[in-house]
């Protein structure tokens, strides 16, 4: 087995059958019925373009930050592949740029998925319907959510209505994605929570998620106390570099925490509390909503009559 980096494809392989990795020569012996899907991991080299493929550009700068993102973390999403009787054993279905990015972060073996037919629906359906029984962790889940979004098409409400699970909470997840690759590497192996990503994802700076997830691991920081140094650097760093106006009272981060918590599960989504530093301080609440429709069942929530 290749000692390079593997990405995150292990947990889509628990999705399906198949999920040890092989060499290309125990791929082609491997057998599978028309309606089954193989997880493997084969050598870029194994796989030959789509000969439909409808893009012909690709962005030299996303590559590159892509490579980037392979070289640190290693491929989130598997590549979709059939097996083919041409000059290499596998065809790309869908994943060309992550295949081409791999080639050029020179990946010894890489995650694929292979499909035996040519129905799409086939895995789109049977990831879904795996994803409940799987045990994924965070980033592990999003990388397939958005593998699913990317390849298959769909929308996250769509997706959301598929899984029995909120559109905010799908949303929520992929936003993981957005946390930079060491924050990244700490959620996948486990050494910070979700709760800790979602705390890190309101600060505005890839330097201060950085930062503040090393001390996470060093000091041992609850997702609370992680809340809490989130939120006193969301309200108060700016002013205090103009006017060294104090943050809130500790007795307004606990308020603040605690309604942020509450009606944030009540809705389904994310609320945050700034501005208040007192008691009595005015402060402003915000409610977020992905699109219309989760607008107008948050009001639904909020006014059932």
């Amino acid at each position: 087995m290749s000692e390079n980096k593997r990405g995150l494809g292990k947990g889509l392989g628990a999705l399906i059958s198949g999920g040890e990795s092989t060499s290309a020569a125990t791929t082609l012996s491997t057998k599978s019925t028309p309606d089954e899907l193989v997880y493997l991991e084969v050598s870029p080299s194994d796989i030959s373009p789509n000969p439909r493929q409808p893009r012909s550009v690709f962005d030299e700068e996303a590559m590159s930050e892509l490579v980037h993102s392979i070289h640190e973390i290693g491929l989130l999403q598997p590549v979709v592949v059939r097996r083919s009787d041409g000059a290499t054993p596998f065809e790309l279905v869908a994943g060309e740029r992550r295949w081409r990015a791999c080639q050029q972060a020179g990946l010894e073996s890489m995650p694929v998925i292979i499909r035996p037919t040519t129905d799409d629906a086939l895995l789109r359906d049977a990831l879904l319907e795996n994803l409940h029984r799987a045990q994924l962790n965070p980033l592990e889940e999003a990388a397939a959510y958005q593998q699913l979004l990317a390849d298959f098409g769909g929308t996250q409400e769509e997706l959301a209505t598929r899984l029995g699970r909120s559109r905010p909470q799908v949303a929520n997840t992929l936003r993981l994605l957005k946390l930079p690759p060491a924050v990244q590497r700490k959620v996948a192996s486990g050494v910070i929570s979700a709760g800790h990503a979602k705390a890190l994802l309101s600060l505005d700076d890839a330097a201060e998620m950085d930062v503040l997830a090393d001390r996470i691991v060093a000091e041992g920081l609850s997702v609370r106390t992680t809340e809490e140094i989130v939120l006193l650097r969301r309200d108060s760093g700016p002013k205090r570099k103009r006017g060294g106006t104090r943050g809130p009272s500790p007795e307004m981060i606990d308020a603040a925490l605690a309604v942020e918590t509450r009606l944030g599960d009540r809705l389904d989504t994310k609320v945050s509390i700034s501005g208040a530093r007192t008691a009595k301080a005015r402060g402003k609440l915000v409610i977020d909503f992905a699109d219309l429709d989760d607008l107008l069942r948050i009001l639904d929530t909020l006014d059932p009559t």
